[in-house]
């Protein structure tokens, strides 16, 4: 858990989880609400909240590919991923794989 926080790759990991958090707050929760019972007061906390946590969210995108050397099409992959509904929770499956694979011991 702890290396989470420590690594660029599992900072991304844990905004990912909390940007796809909040999308599908807004788009299951908030915009019905906004639609159905007519009470846009939702949409406009959750529009808020999840416009901070992408803006977080391409930061970290920034540092992890710096710190990995992702190419462009890594980089694109994951903005796409977090333009879709449960794409972050895949993206951060993807990015699960990675960090095991780089804290993994070298094998002989």
């Amino acid at each position: 858990m702890k290396r989470l926080f420590t690594t660029e790759i599992g900072r991304l990991r844990v905004v990912s989880m909390l940007e796809g958090l909040s999308f599908l707050v807004l788009l299951g929760i908030a915009m019905p609400m906004k639609y159905l019972a007519h009470d846009p007061s939702l949409v406009r906390v959750m529009g808020r909240v999840h416009g901070g946590l992408f803006v977080l969210f391409a930061i970290a995108v920034a540092g992890a590919a710096t710190a990995a050397s992702w190419n462009a099409r890594r980089v694109a992959v994951a903005f796409v991923s977090s333009m879709l509904p449960f794409g972050a929770f895949w993206f951060e499956r993807q990015l699960r794989e990675e960090q095991r694979s780089l804290e993994a011991p070298p094998q002989r």
